[in-house]
């Protein structure tokens, strides 16, 4: 009987991270990531300001989310989202996503990390996995994303990686106008980490992210 669904074997590999699409027990880690703090109250990364949700609601919501997006997974419009574990537990989420994927060969890429393990080099580790599977074994051909103009640590990370700035956008942030700025990236530019991504279950799930066949 052919795997009714390969994501669940799929493991990205860096020299200090593990990431893994989402499964309920490693969403509960997450839950509690989120319960501890991703970012100062006075800030708000994130277009949906989820994390400024009642405390009491706040899991529920973020399970929801993340079963509502695996649930709507189809070749045609996709979103993986890789729980980041460090030193054996969840410290974050990395999300590649894309549309049309089998004609764009783009993705697209966000994430966030707890309060806790910022500033270690984890975000940079973590995005450099996805765009090297992305690149060498999906087959894409273009990388995007985006972050608000005074998220400085999120467009230091694109720098690091190669990302090129392609203009900005004007959305409204906690209910005011906020400047955001959307980046790119092709294999060409991408600056490889001194590592070797290594990847198991992958040729499985070719079919189902509408990639090319593996080698």
């Amino acid at each position: 009987m052919p795997e009714p669904w390969p994501l669940r074997h799929l493991v990205l590999r860096t020299p200090r991270l593990e990431l893994r699409p989402d499964d309920d027990t490693g969403l509960d880690e997450l839950v509690a990531v989120g319960h501890r703090g991703v970012h100062p109250p006075e800030q708000m990364p994130f277009h949906v300001p989820w994390t400024d949700a009642d405390p009491r609601y706040l899991g529920r919501g973020m399970l929801q989310h993340f079963w509502q997006q695996r649930s709507a997974l189809t070749p045609e419009n996709w979103a993986v989202h890789f729980l980041v574990r460090f030193e054996g537990r969840v410290v974050g989420v990395q999300t590649m996503r894309a549309k049309d994927f089998a004609g764009r060969r783009t993705i697209d890429s966000g994430s966030w990390i707890g309060m806790e393990v910022q500033g270690r080099g984890i975000g940079t580790e973590m995005r450099a996995a996805v765009l090297a599977f992305a690149f060498d074994h999906l087959g894409a051909t273009r990388a995007t994303s985006a972050a608000f103009a005074d998220n400085a640590r999120s467009l230091r990370v694109s720098d690091k990686l190669g990302y090129r700035r392609t203009g900005t956008a004007t959305v409204v942030r906690r209910g005011e106008p906020t400047e955001e700025v959307q980046v790119a990236i092709t294999p060409d530019e991408f600056l490889r980490p001194d590592w070797t991504l290594t990847v198991e279950g992958y040729p499985a799930c070719a079919g189902l992210l509408a990639a090319r066949p593996p080698a």
